[in-house]
């Protein structure tokens, strides 16, 4: 399941400010502060209801083989600053040539339904190698998170109808379309064009013929027949070339010559025209001869909502080939997320935590920036980003996310602050909206629910092990099965119900008043 598309180091697969941050780390004395940060998005993409994780296999295959090279190190020698002077010192890059990762990263399975504001992966380890790992988490995760989603979007649409990927031409470059085709399978595609993507990712292919291959022949039905003559066990044909209903006769007669062969023609394709009304007269004219069962093959820049209004217009299309807006995530082109501090300490320790209340309150009360709050124990200081746009304040703590369910599916997410609620003995827990602090929802514990983060790597070592593309594809359709009607619907989608545990609500309220004690609005 992990990236083997490259085979070089990928460690300089970030942005220059990852590095500089960290050499100040380094020469602050501060590189082994421990660091919580958690990578989420802030709005569902396409104006949907839900997204889907994906891109947690190629996550474990960049840290597994993280690690500067000597080629690495020589380059960054030879970066310098606006003195023309090196930008970072030796001793710096002697650190890194010996940095080996040990953070501990729990993160959301692959596959799973996701919403706003919800940790996909929880990073927590010394600052600086945090830090690092930002940019590449970001550009694994929310790519084929995006991917993914619409791929699922398809799948509803399409419903039980084939559905095959056929963007590889039109992807953006190499990386786009090897990812773009991992995370249109395991977003609900049944198979793709991409050859590679297929054999690194065992993915199911198919394909038919080009427009040139009938162009080079003197007539459409020679060219129809050398191609069932060279492949007759894998026979659709492309009928637009010239004229698409003229094309589905000569399709028909390649079609009776393979049934006297023991084979048989297993589809036609139209890839322009008037989709809707042509694939109705192909219908027409293939069950005629005696070709129930032959498919008919859609192309042309399709999207979901243009094959919800084919459908609508009792199209007789049961294969559906999705290229350039689905790899390319056409109506957007990106996800969005983004990566944020949420706690620090200042003596990273794997020492318990012996300290009395009362000596707990008194360390949180001498930590800069820092809130007075029974959740504030130990050594932990915890961090938010403010900002004039609400929807960009961060939320501060060690988060995790609780999915509660009932016969009917699932009900809400509640993040919450896995901390405190450890050692938590409360029969219940409230769940506060955090766009409107009025609208609460109780919980009994005895609520059935599952905690979505789940361990991937412990001080380093990988725990997890990684469910086959296969497995992963299975969940997304299994997850949606869970969620109501309206939160899958693509105008005006229900708002899925997400917000944050009572506690973890009232801290991130007491720190932004902190935060903004003293500032002056005009």
């Amino acid at each position: 399941m992990t990236n083997k598309l490259y085979d070089t180091s990928l460690s300089l697969l970030t942005d220059l400010y990852q590095v500089t941050m960290a050499y100040g780390y380094w020469k602050t004395k501060t590189s082994e502060k421990e660091a919580v940060f958690n990578l989420y998005f802030r709005k569902n993409p396409f104006n949907g209801g839900f997204t889907i994780a994906c891109g947690l296999a190629n996550v474990i295959g960049y840290i597994e083989n993280f690690g500067f090279s000597k080629k690495d190190l020589r380059y960054l020698r030879t970066l310098t600053g606006n003195d023309e002077e090196p930008l970072f010192e030796e001793a710096f890059l002697d650190y890194l040539a010996n940095l080996k990762l040990t953070c501990d990263i729990e993160a959301i399975p692959e596959g799973t339904v996701v919403f706003p504001n919800e940790p996909l992966v929880r990073v927590r380890g010394p600052i600086l190698q945090c830090q690092l790992l930002e940019t590449p988490l970001l550009n694994l995760v929310n790519f084929e998170s995006l991917i993914a989603t619409k791929a699922a979007r398809l799948r509803l649409v399409v419903e039980n109808d084939t559905l095959l990927e056929f963007g590889l031409r039109r992807a953006q470059g190499v990386d786009g379309g090897m990812t773009a085709s991992r995370a249109a399978y395991i977003g609900g595609c049944d198979a793709t064009s991409n050859l590679l993507a297929g054999k690194l990712y065992d993915i199911p292919v198919r394909g038919t013929h080009a427009h040139s291959w009938v162009m080079s022949f003197d007539d459409e039905q020679q060219a129809f027949d050398a191609y069932a003559d060279v492949l007759p066990n894998n026979v659709t044909l492309l009928v637009d070339t010239y004229d698409s209903l003229q094309g589905v006769r000569h399709a028909i007669e390649t079609g009776r010559k393979l049934v006297q062969r023991g084979h048989k023609l297993a589809g036609i394709r139209l890839d322009s025209g008037d989709l809707a009304y042509l694939s109705i007269e192909a219908r027409k004219l293939l069950d005629a001869a005696g070709f129930q069962n032959t498919a008919i093959v859609a192309s042309n820049d399709l999207d979901e909502t243009i094959i919800s209004s084919l459908r609508q217009q009792g199209a007789k299309i049961n294969v559906w080939g999705v290229g350039t807006k689905l790899v390319t995530a056409f109506d957007q082109p990106a996800l969005g997320g983004v990566y944020k501090l949420a706690a620090l300490r200042h003596e990273r320790t794997d020492q318990p935590d012996d300290h009395t209340a009362s000596e707990k309150a008194d360390v949180a009360g001498k930590l800069p920036n820092q809130a007075t709050d029974r959740r504030m124990t130990g050594h932990w200081e915890y961090k938010m980003k403010l900002s004039e746009q609400a929807i960009k304040i961060s939320t501060p703590g060690i988060q995790q996310v609780r999915r509660f369910r009932d016969e009917r599916g699932f009900m809400a997410d509640m993040i919450y602050d896995s901390e405190e609620m450890a050692g938590s003995t409360a029969k219940s827990a409230t769940m506060i909206d955090p766009l409107d602090f009025t609208k609460r929802r109780k919980f009994d514990v005895k609520q059935p629910y599952e905690d979505l983060l789940v361990s991937i790597f412990q001080s380093g070592k990988r725990v997890y092990d990684s469910p086959d593309i296969h497995t992963v594809r299975a969940r997304v359709q299994e997850q949606l099965a869970q969620l109501h009607p309206g939160v899958k619907r693509f105008v005006n989608p229900h708002i899925y119900p997400v917000g944050l545990e009572k506690g973890l609500h009232e801290l991130k309220t007491k720190l932004i008043l902190t935060l903004r004690e003293g500032q002056t609005y005009v």
